[in-house]
């Protein structure tokens, strides 16, 4: 089937037949990846391409081991349906977490399975020995898993990243400024067929629409990167915004306290000094009264699990980080207004103790109160979203493969 698209001034611009068919296909392949399994009559009726070229496509990316067949049992009387659903274990990534203390690495399919995953201490570093030590361990993870080559690989930081560049403009964890990471990697092995780089939240946002588990598919939603600080990645009408300086969705430096406490920014009540986990253990530190020698080494899984096991400090102190949370949540509702706030992060796994605080300061103070139909949910994604983040960037690439040759 070809298609046709007219342009701003409504003129009718001819499509190649090739250029047609490729753009068919991630129609197709995508309609597969979000609604799986499903039938090709239901991809006709979802897409509005006709039978035969949904079947010759599907046919095609059957050969490429891009998705397979599966019988589904049915009780009626006749054939029983032939569902499709992408493939595993034919297709494969390669991600790459730079976080402060450490990097993460690991091999992910096509489905966002994770096959085998590592992690390395970071010491201070020049970026191409950080890079090539990383690039060591991918290559032993390949070993280990038999996994002859990598469609490509995804690298996400915790920082500002022009993804157009592939350069991290600034990482104040890592010591970078202006480096070009593709640039290292080629050098290192000129062979990879893909690299591409992110922001650690921009990239979650993406795993949680490309591998999120949800009931709907969102097309619009805010991922909030709870950890050392406060990051967010927002998507309108399913593209991720970057800013005009990369810089979008950096809502942890937001005041929501006026005359507030310093951030290590230079402003005084930025939103990550109250709501980060750094912060929520600060508080614990101080609520409890902690020696030196046992505060210094305290995290925040530990107030989390003091939390669930009863503990009245720990349990006070998350709620004053549900309500700290909440605030910067109702700010984001009322300038982005998103369908869903997703929150990633270890504070999530006490998500039905601060919910109810949570929710409660963002009705009373978002635009219109209890009216607002955001969600707020934790992430559906099953491992470490900045991982799954990265292994997400590829994964797009081949998902949104149009392959044009005219």
């Amino acid at each position: 089937m070809m298609h046709l698209r007219k342009s701003k001034h409504n003129k009718i611009i001819s499509v190649n037949a090739k250029i047609g068919r490729n753009i068919n296909r991630s129609i197709i392949l995508n309609s597969i990846r979000e609604r799986q399994p499903i039938s090709r009559a239901e991809i006709s009726t979802m897409t509005g391409l006709n039978k035969s070229t949904v079947s010759n496509i599907v046919e095609s990316l059957v050969d490429e081991n891009l998705i397979e067949e599966d019988v589904a049992p049915n009780q009626n009387i006749g054939r029983n349906p032939i569902n499709l659903q992408v493939k595993r274990g034919h297709h494969f990534v390669g991600a790459i977490y730079f976080v402060s203390s450490r990097a993460e690495i690991a091999i992910v399919d096509i489905d966002g399975s994770i096959v085998a995953r590592t992690e390395i201490p970071l010491e201070m570093d020049q970026p191409a020995a950080m890079i090539s030590r990383c690039m060591e361990q991918l290559n032993v993870l390949q070993a280990q898993t038999k996994v002859p080559s990598l469609k490509g690989i995804g690298i996400t930081v915790a920082g500002i990243v022009d993804s157009s560049q592939s350069k991290v403009v600034f990482a104040a964890n890592l010591g970078w400024k202006e480096i070009d990471l593709v640039e290292i990697i080629r050098e290192i092995d000129p062979n990879i067929p893909l690299v591409t780089i992110e922001n650690d939240a921009k990239a979650s946002a993406l795993a949680e629409l490309l591998l999120g588990r949800h009931d709907s598919i969102p097309t619009s939603l805010v991922f909030l990167s709870v950890g050392h600080g406060i990051g967010a990645g927002i998507v309108l009408d399913n593209r991720i915004v970057s800013g005009h300086t990369h810089a979008a969705g950096e809502f942890g430096h937001m005041t929501i306290m006026e005359n507030g406490d310093l951030c290590s920014c230079g402003k005084r009540g930025c939103w990550e000094v109250y709501a980060s986990d750094r912060s929520t253990v600060q508080r614990y530190i101080l609520e409890k009264g902690l020696p030196v020698q046992i505060a210094q080494g305290l995290k925040i899984t530990e107030v989390i699990d003091a939390a669930l096991k009863g503990e009245e400090a720990a349990r006070t102190v998350l709620l004053q980080t549900a309500r700290y949370l909440g605030m910067g949540i109702a700010n984001i509702i009322c300038t982005v207004d998103p369908e869903v706030v997703i929150i990633g992060g270890p504070i999530t796994q006490a998500w039905e103790l601060i919910y109810p605080s949570l929710k409660e300061v963002v009705e009373k103070r978002s635009f219109l109160g209890a009216l607002r139909t955001s969600s707020i949910m934790p992430t559906s994604l099953r491992g470490n979203p900045p991982l799954l983040g990265a292994a997400a960037l590829p994964i797009q690439k081949i998902f949104a493969d149009f392959r044009i040759a005219i």
